[in-house]
């Protein structure tokens, strides 16, 4: 009798541990309360033709400038006459990110708070284009995937993608 006991609870672990997994693979389907997954892109050419035009639109007549690896950024408030840091310092800052599509993914500024990072640990694109900034000034990036999440993406970033960012530089220090 112990022995069928123990084998029935066996099997009614099993059957909640398959419920669970079903509820919560529904709710992330259905935007519940996981973070979506990014859409797997990387065989779609009308995407990743969308990609590489957003970053081909922006015209050095609208401000943008082009650093190497084709990251492109422009200053929308600021004279950049502020301490600039390097890649050693961490920096705080406010941000948005977004796909072309529009699409936020994160920002500092919905939460309502500035964000503090090593700048050495961030994506290439922003250790190249933050060093242009001067503390109080604002600029958008356009980043390239090889210069953001690459191939893999990461979270809701789909592999590939073109990432716009909106970046306020607030303060530096330097890295202890």
């Amino acid at each position: 009798m112990r022995d069928n006991q123990v084998q029935q609870w066996k099997w009614i672990g099993l059957a909640a541990l398959a419920g669970t997994s079903l509820a919560c693979a529904v709710l992330a389907q259905d935007g519940g309360v996981f973070a979506p997954e990014a859409q797997d892109h990387s065989q779609d050419a009308a995407w990743h033709n969308k990609q590489m035009l957003a970053l081909a639109q922006l015209r050095w007549q609208d401000g943008w400038r082009v650093l190497p690896g084709g990251l492109r950024w422009r200053p929308i408030s600021g004279d950049g006459s502020g301490p600039h840091p390097t890649v050693r310092d961490v920096i705080t800052l406010n941000y948005e990110g977004k796909l072309v599509d529009g699409t936020v993914f994160d920002s500092s500024f919905e939460r309502g708070r500035p964000a503090t990072f090593p700048l050495a640990q961030l994506i290439p694109a922003w250790q190249m284009a933050v060093p242009q900034m001067g503390v109080g000034d604002t600029i958008e990036i356009a980043v390239p995937s090889d210069l953001g999440y690459g191939p893999e993406g990461a979270g809701p970033i789909p592999g590939g993608a073109t990432l716009l960012f909106k970046i306020e530089l607030i303060a530096i220090r330097a890295r202890q």
